[in-house]
């Protein structure tokens, strides 16, 4: 099994996969004048602004979402995996798919508002890469085409965000309390599928208030726990930084043979952990209440910063600065070991165990602890936003007959199929707990680059609709206006919600367009 899910996992990350990535990420940013840059301060103030609706939520609950998915076992172990068989290097890696990832998350959120609809169950807002894939070009010759090609994103992301995902993170997090506390695995399967099963049944408005909670506080506190170990280590810092830059172009003689490594792990464990382009995304910015859909956008783009120049980086300065780390050659820890920081026993397994062993040398035997507690915080978060995401897309492939009674049950078909999903994704955290890191691993790998095939070369296509949203927005920003969004001012055909859009009334007010 081990063999055949490498092999799969070789096919769907080759070399093609991370350069599309970065150049993707290179094309947007040009295209966007780098707005990743100019709209930093714009993209701060439109964070914490905004309130909920009855159909959607507000741009802060719909980010913190957004960051329960991206901020999760790939911050913590997806970090030490990369240091491990990329070498210091990755981190570097890591850095340059968040810059250009920025740009990235913007043009697939900024469509995911654009084109989102209401759920007929529930009247929640839905979006994300299947629905635009399917209407952005309904009104060309191409239209069939791309509807299947939304129905094909859609069913590879139930099957990824319901089955192979929730497993990596079930996965770290049984590892991490059986190690601090010798837990059993099957204690923790049941103890988080029993907590996920309460938090999942409430839908979307309990996911956001339970995130907009949990993810910030844990961020934050994990950031500044580190932040004082590294501060502890400062004397090490400049060697760190000079290290990471050496090992990214090889020009440090240890790392000189993994230069490659370097540049595929960080791109690869970049996309697991900020998702920019994965097409995780746009389902948490469609759900947003906001009046024009660049708004989302650039909060969405500055959650890609948060989770890999904070999160990501705050646990690779702990693991190079304290010397919790070992490099491997190879790209696999049977290889030779390049680079070995003196810190980690010689029976470590990769993974948040580093981490752990880096908070230990400042608080002997607390590190294991601390640790487990931030992965059972982060993962159980992004377990949730798996579950949202697949929800969302289970709703767009039951289209219109998700409403139709099933004989006997007297339950829509929307609602059988829910629940079903619901026992599937706990299934999977279950069973992630049980198996082995490497199995646990594969599968994620092999869901994310699946997503990020199609997803990359679906927003290459229909890219468009975001930058003349972008060019509207920056005007009526210039000319002192809250922006207001109309697609058919823009020549934008298929954004059917907009076009019919009035405010709803009931806590958000957005101006009424002439």
């Amino acid at each position: 099994m081990g063999d055949f899910l490498d092999t799969v996992n070789g096919y769907v990350w080759s070399d093609a996969l991370v350069y599309l990535c970065l150049a993707a990420g290179i094309y947007f940013s040009v295209r966007s004048r780098c707005l990743q840059l100019r709209q930093v301060p714009e993209m701060i103030r439109l964070m914490m602004k905004g309130q909920s609706s009855s159909a959607g939520v507000s741009s802060f609950q719909a980010l913190a979402v957004s960051l329960s998915g991206r901020i999760g076992t790939g911050n913590i172990a997806g970090v030490a995996t990369a240091i491990a068989f990329g070498g210091p290097g990755a981190m570097f890696w890591m850095w340059a798919m968040a810059f250009l990832g920025a740009s990235t998350s913007f043009v697939e959120c900024t469509l995911g508002q654009i084109y989102k609809t209401r759920d007929p169950l529930t009247g929640e807002y839905r979006g994300g890469p299947a629905y635009y894939l399917s209407r952005a070009m309904a009104h060309t010759k191409a239209a069939p085409a791309f509807r299947v090609y939304g129905f094909v994103f859609a069913a590879v992301t139930v099957l990824s965000c319901g089955v192979l995902l929730p497993s990596v993170q079930s996965n770290s997090m049984a590892s991490a309390m059986q190690q601090a506390w010798g837990v059993s695995e099957w204690v923790v399967a049941i103890g988080t599928a029993a907590v996920l099963a309460v938090i999942i049944i409430g839908g979307v408005k309990r996911i956001a208030a339970f995130a907009s909670v949990v993810v910030p506080f844990m961020a934050v506190c994990y950031m500044l726990v580190a932040l004082i170990i590294v501060v502890v280590n400062a004397s090490e810092i400049p060697s760190v930084i000079s290290t990471i830059f050496a090992s990214a172009f090889g020009a440090d003689a240890a790392f000189g043979a993994i230069v490659g490594a370097a540049v595929m792990w960080g791109v690869k464990r970049g996309i697991y952990s900020n998702e920019a382009g994965q097409g995780n995304g746009p389902h948490a910015a469609a759900a947003a209440e906001v009046s024009h859909p660049v708004k989302q956008g650039f909060v969405q783009a500055f959650a890609v910063y948060f989770d890999t120049l904070f999160v990501c980086s705050a646990t690779g300065f702990l693991i190079l600065s304290t010397g919790a780390y070992r490099v491997f050659e190879g790209e696999t820890a049977e290889g030779a070991v390049i680079a070995d920081g003196g810190v980690l026993p010689s029976d470590i397994v990769v993974g948040p165990s580093f981490v752990q062993h880096g908070f230990d040398t400042l608080w002997s035997g607390a590190g294991s602890t601390f640790v487990a507690l931030s992965l059972a915080f982060f993962c159980l978060t992004t377990i949730l936003a798996y579950y949202y995401i697949a929800e969302t897309n289970l709703r767009f492939l039951l289209s219109k007959y998700g409403t139709a009674v099933v004989p006997f049950l007297r339950w829509s078909a929307g609602s059988v199929a829910t629940v079903v999903l619901q026992a599937l994704i706990l299934a999977s955290v279950v069973v992630g707990c049980v198996s082995t890191a490497a199995e646990a691993w594969a599968l994620g790998d092999i869901g994310v680059g699946l997503m990020a095939w199609l997803n990359i070369v679906g927003i290459l296509v229909l890219q468009q609709p975001a930058y003349k949203a972008l060019r509207d927005y920056e005007k009526q920003q210039r000319d002192g206006v809250d922006p207001v969004f109309d697609p058919r001012a823009l020549g934008i055909a298929g954004a059917t919600f907009w076009e019919t859009y009035e405010p709803s009334g009931d806590k958000v007010k957005v101006p009424t367009r002439a």
